[in-house]
C-alpha cells in the first residue's frame, strides 16, 4: 500500500506523544549534526552539503515514508562511491547521479520491489559493509594525524603507499583526535542526555580555540560554513556523461533501498510494529531527488540515528520532521562556530563510524559457514576494497547467484527407483514405498529429486540418456520436485518426443500444483494429456498395467482433475 505512515495514524497521535516526539527529534537533530558534516567532508564535498541532506532527506524521508520512526539522512555507507563520484564526475555529476538514483528508488517502490531487496545474499551486504569500514578508516587517517599532504589518493593500494612514505605526524593533531576517540568511547558512562560525538567536537573545539594550537579545522580547510539554504538549481551534464552515470546512480539506489529497508526492519522489531517497504523506498526517492536540488548528497535511512529516536521516545514520524527543523535552526544560527572544528575530531568521529560499521564479529563468524558463502564475503570485501563498490556489489551477487545454482543442482538428482520384482528380491517393498508387486514387466519408475530448474535440469537430460533399453513404460514420479522452470519444462518435452519415437510411453506422478500450473502454462498437460499425469504412484501404476494389457491392481482415481481444481481454485 503506497500511503504515508504519517497519513495513516495521524488521527492517534496524542497530546503526550507529540511531545515526546518533538523532544526525541531535537535530540536526535543535535546527533546528527556532527555525523552530517563528517559524512560531507568524507564524501569529498564541502561539510554543508552533509547538513542540507539530513534537513532534506530527514523531513522527507520521514513526511512520505512507510515508517513510523525512520530517520533519513547521509550515512557511512555512501561515502565510498560519493567519493568516487565527485572525483571522477564532479560535484554537479554527484548531483545528477543523486537525481537518477531518486528517480530509480521510486520505480522500485512503484514496482513493489520492496520485499526482493531482502533476498540480496547475507555474505554480500556484509562484505561490501566491512569493506567500505575499511575505506572510510583509511580515508581519515591523514586528518586523525595532521599529516602534511596535499593530496590522498583515491585508490586503497596507493592511499597506504602515500601514507608510508609521508608519515609525518602532527602531534597536536593526532593529541587532540586521541582525546576525541576517549571521550565517545567513555562518554556513556558519565551520561546518556548528551551524545558523545557532539560532546567530543565541543571539548576538542574549545581546547583548540582557546589555546590556538596548530590543528586543521573545517574553516582553515573549506572556509565559512553558508548559514542558509541556497536556492534549488538544476545540475548540469552532457549526454556521454549522463549514461556513465547510470551505474553509479544505480549502485546508489540498491545502497539506499538496502540500508534504508534494514533499518526500517530493525526499528519495527523495537518498537513492536510493521513498515511499508515500498513506501519507504518511494519516500527516499522523492528525498533523494530533491536534496541534491539544494546541493545535498544521497539519502537513507540511518540506523543508528532510527535507533536514537527510539530510545529518546519518538514513535511517529513527527520526530523525524522535528530533527529536520532543528538541523535547519542549527545551520542559520551556529552554522558560523562549526568552521572552529578540528578536522581531526571529525576523523575521530568518522574512525568511531567505520568501526561499528564493520561488523567484525559477524564478519569472523561468517568465515566459519559453507565454502561458498565464505567465497562471496571474501571476494565482495576485496572487490570494495581495492577495486570499486559497484563491481564490488555486480560480481558478489552474480558470484552468489552461480553458487547457489550450483548448490541447488547438487542437491537434485535423478535416480531408477524400482523395475518390476525379481526372484532375487528379498523385499517387495522398496526404501521408496513403492510395491514391486505391482509393477509389471517393461515398466520402469524413476524420482526426480530437488528443484527441476535450469541448473539442474541437464542431470534428468543425462538420466534420461544413459538407458540403452527403453522400457515399454516409464513413470516420472515427481513428489520431490517443489518447483520447476522454464528449462524443466523444455527438458521435458524433448523427452517427451524422443521417448515416442522410441516407442515409450510416459506417464507422471504425484505432480505438485506448482509444477502442475507450469505444466499448464507450457502446454504440457495437452501434449502429454490428462489421463497421464496423476497425484500418486499407485494411480500411475495402474494406468501402466492398462496400456501393458495387464489386469489393475487398484482402480484409477482420476488424479489430475482434482489437483486441476486445485489449481483453478489458487488462479481465482
Amino acid at each position: 500500500m503506497l500511503k504515508p505512515k504519517l497519513w495513516t495514524i495521524r488521527k492517534t497521535i496524542t497530546k503526550e506523544q507529540l511531545l515526546n516526539d518533538i523532544t526525541a527529534g531535537i535530540i536526535v537533530g543535535v546527533i546528527a549534526l556532527p555525523l552530517a558534516i563528517a559524512f560531507g567532508i568524507a564524501s569529498g564535498v564541502s561539510p554543508e552539503k552533509g547538513i542540507i541532506t539530513a534537513i532534506i532527506g530527514g523531513f522527507f524521508v520521514s513526511l512520505l515514508g512507510g515508517s513510523r520512526v525512520q530517520i533519513g539522512g547521509p550515512t557511512g555507507a555512501f561515502i565510498v562511491v560519493v567519493f568516487g563520484v565527485v572525483q571522477q564526475y564532479g560535484v554537479d555529476g554527484l548531483m545528477v547521479a543523486t537525481l537518477l538514483a531518486g528517480f530509480i528508488l521510486i520505480i522500485m517502490g512503484v514496482a513493489k520491489f520492496g520485499s526482493i531487496i531482502k533476498f540480496i545474499p547475507h555474505p554480500v551486504t556484509v562484505g561490501f559493509t566491512s569493506g567500505i569500514a575499511v575505506i572510510i578508516f583509511s580515508s581519515q587517517v591523514k586528518d586523525f594525524f595532521g599529516l602534511n599532504m596535499q593530496k590522498v589518493p583515491s585508490e586503497f593500494l596507493e592511499k597506504c603507499y602515500a601514507f608510508a612514505t609521508n608519515f609525518s605526524v602532527n602531534y597536536y593533531a593526532f593529541g587532540i583526535g586521541a582525546l576525541a576517540l576517549v571521550i565517545m568511547i567513555f562518554w556513556n558512562k558519565i551520561t546518556h542526555k548528551v551524545p558523545g560525538s557532539l560532546a567530543a567536537i565541543i571539548i576538542t573545539t574549545a581546547i583548540v580555540t582557546y589555546f590556538k594550537l596548530p590543528v586543521a579545522t573545517i574553516g582553515s580547510v573549506y572556509g565559512n560554513i553558508p548559514s542558509t539554504l541556497p536556492a534549488p538549481s538544476i545540475p548540469h551534464v552532457d549526454l556521454p556523461t549522463l549514461r556513465n552515470l547510470i551505474q553509479p546512480a544505480t549502485t546508489i539506489a540498491l545502497l539506499a533501498a538496502i540500508e534504508g529497508l534494514l533499518s526500517a526492519v530493525v526499528a519495527d522489531g523495537m518498537i513492536g510494529k510493521t513498515h511499508r517497504s515500498n513506501m519507504e523506498l518511494v519516500a527516499q526517492g522523492v528525498a533523494n531527488v530533491i536534496s541534491p536540488l539544494f546541493g545535498g548528497i544521497p539519502v537513507t535511512g540511518a540506523i543508528a540515528r532510527t535507533a536514537a529516536n527510539i530510545k529518546n521516545g519518538g514513535r511517529t514520524p513527527i520526530a523525524g520532521i522535528v530533527h529536520a527543523i532543528t538541523l535547519l535552526l542549527i545551520m542559520l544560527f551556529l552554522g558560523s562556530f562549526a568552521k572552529l572544528i578540528p578536522m581531526t575530531t571529525l576523523a575521530a568521529v568518522l574512525i568511531i563510524v567505520a568501526y561499528n560499521m564493520s561488523e567484525w564479529r559477524t564478519f569472523i563468524s561468517l568465515l566459519k559457514s559453507p565454502k561458498s558463502d565464505v567465497i562471496v564475503l571474501l571476494t565482495t570485501f576485496f572487490l570494495t576494497v581495492i577495486i570499486d563498490l559497484t563491481v564490488a556489489i555486480e560480481v558478489g551477487v552474480v558470484l552468489a547467484v552461480f553458487l547457489f545454482m550450483r548448490r541447488m543442482a547438487m542437491v537434485t538428482n535423478v535416480e531408477v527407483v524400482t523395475r518390476e520384482m525379481r526372484e532375487e528380491d528379498e523385499e517387495s517393498t522398496d526404501p521408496n514405498g513403492i510395491d514391486r508387486r505391482n509393477v509389471p514387466p517393461g515398466v520402469e519408475v524413476y524420482e526426480i529429486n530437488g528443484p527441476f530448474f535450469f541448473g539442474a535440469a541437464f542431470k534428468f537430460k543425462d538420466a534420461m540418456m544413459e538407458v540403452e533399453n527403453p522400457p515399454k513404460v516409464r513413470i516420472i514420479r515427481m513428489r520431490s520436485v517443489p518447483a520447476m522452470d522454464a528449462t524443466g519444462t523444455h527438458v521435458i518435452k524433448e523427452f517427451y518426443n524422443e521417448s515416442l519415437k522410441k516407442g515409450t510411453k510416459v506417464l507422471f506422478s504425484d505432480v505438485h500444483t506448482q509444477p502442475l500450473i507450469v505444466f499448464e502454462q507450457a502446454g504440457l498437460i495437452k501434449m502429454i494429456g490428462e489421463e497421464n499425469i496423476f497425484g500418486n504412484i499407485d494411480d500411475s501404476l495402474d494406468k501402466a498395467r492398462e496400456m501393458l494389457g495387464l489386469p489393475k491392481v487398484g482402480r484409477l482415481q482420476g488424479s489430475v482433475p482434482v489437483v486441476k481444481r486445485e489449481m483453478d481454485q489458487i488462479k481465482k
